[in-house]
């Protein structure tokens, strides 16, 4: 059973009760990500993860590890777009040592200089990590040319110029001014009992101030062109157009149609790509959803030779899915959602997850049942319609590979809109 506390300071409490299982996975999720920094923050989301672990006013860095692994437990964090995640497993019987970690970590991180320059390095690495790996330098892309000049469309990581400046100043600035109560969720799925939870909460978590946190701005989708040369064998192409918002009547529709198109190795780019024209080895379509836009889009990577044929299959097998979609493909595609919603449930990190995410879109819990209903009602008229409309909005086409890989005027000659240059 999945319950829901909202404490006065304006702080959300959420468990999900496994009693078959003896651990729990416990998280604070921040409604604060790429998209909350201003101009000249670039990457300070992701910075403030990272010395969220390197030390309080009462614990060293060591001594947060420590505590954790002496007792067997686990703990991590993650940066998103719209969220900052802070998150922990460990047996239920030491679910108070995690809260006091992340109640210290939380309220008084001490962004020592020392620590803030030795963090900056270890980000420094991660940046070029992610650059020496051309489909992550795709998927980085993708949003900053589907959000062309906004905070949506930024790279979590920051560039290296951004991260070089990030300050301790600016990392307590940022902090005072995004963790805050009403922006926090406290989230634990596994063996746990809700009042309990909501009560050690309400002590640990005393001290966070209770004022608003800085409203993110809204995102308009632009849609764009993004081509980065590389001498890679390989030319990562991702295709993509608007989406639909979290809270859209068509985001499940636009979950459906991704699987049909290319959500498996049944799906049609799949069949089309690589079975039958040997053009892949994978491919995959996909939908974004935030807060309150989308992305839809269609990823694939292939010789620089077959990039004219790949494309146009792309486009040929979109067009064709607009015109028809059968019952079988509609049905498999459900059943891909229908089973990944059940069979994540056996995890505690996932429920975790999906109960903190259902909290900060829908403020409330959204049953399974409730789920699988919406992934029903579904008809083949509506992934056909949702196709329809995407396809007509202002594509994003990103090229990491050959430079000529893009052409403009394919994209404009089948589907009418025209594609400004990022």
């Amino acid at each position: 059973m999945t319950e829901l506390t909202r404490l006065p300071s304006g702080l959300t409490v959420v468990t999900d009760s496994m009693a078959h299982v003896d651990s729990v996975a416990v998280g604070v999720w921040v409604e604060t990500g790429t998209r909350s920094e201003l101009e000249g923050e670039h990457g300070i989301a992701h910075f403030m993860e990272h010395m969220a672990f390197k030390g309080t006013a009462n614990r060293s860095a060591r001594a947060i590890s420590e505590a954790i692994e002496t007792v067997g437990g686990e703990i991590n964090a993650a940066t998103s777009v719209e969220t900052t995640a802070y998150h922990a497993r460990m047996l239920t019987e030491d679910l108070p040592l995690a809260l006091d970690i992340f109640a210290d970590i939380l309220t008084e991180p001490a962004f020592d200089p020392a620590d803030v320059e030795r963090e900056r390095h270890v980000i420094l690495q991660e940046i070029g990590a992610a650059e020496d790996i051309p489909e992550d330098r795709a998927f980085d892309a993708l949003p900053e040319a589907a959000f062309v000049g906004q905070p949506l469309g930024r790279r979590i990581l920051g560039t290296r110029a951004s991260v070089g400046a990030v300050s301790p100043d600016a990392l307590r600035a940022f902090f005072e001014a995004n963790y805050t109560a009403p922006s926090m969720t406290v989230v634990a799925a596994g063996k746990v009992c809700h009042d309990r939870l909501v009560d050690s909460i309400a002590r640990a978590f005393e001290r966070v101030p209770t004022r608003a946190a800085r409203t993110a701005p809204a995102a308009t989708y632009t849609g764009g062109a993004m081509a980065e040369s590389d001498d890679a064998s390989e030319c990562q192409l991702i295709f993509g157009f608007e989406g639909r918002a979290a809270l859209h009547d068509d985001a499940v529709v636009a979950q459906l149609a991704a699987m049909v198109l290319g959500g498996g190795l049944s799906s049609r780019l799949f069949q089309a790509l690589r079975e039958e024209r040997g053009l892949v080895y994978d491919t995959s379509a996909f939908h974004w959803a935030f807060s309150d836009s989308g992305v839809f889009a269609i990823h694939l990577a292939t010789s620089p030779e077959d990039v004219a044929e790949a494309r146009t299959v792309v486009l040929d097998e979109l067009e064709s899915a607009i015109a028809t979609v059968t019952p079988e493909e509609l049905q498999r595609a459900k059943a891909q959602l229908r089973a990944g919603l059940l069979m994540s449930r056996e995890s505690c990190n996932a429920r975790m997850g999906q109960a903190a995410r259902q909290a900060i879109v829908f403020g409330r819990p959204v049953s399974k049942e409730e789920r699988i209903a919406e992934i029903e009602k579904v008809s083949d008229t509506d992934v056909r319609r949702l196709l329809s409309e995407v396809s007509r909005s202002v594509p994003t086409v990103v090229t990491v590979g050959s430079a000529d890989a893009f052409d403009a005027a394919t994209i404009t000659a089948r589907f009418g809109a025209e594609v400004p240059a990022v």
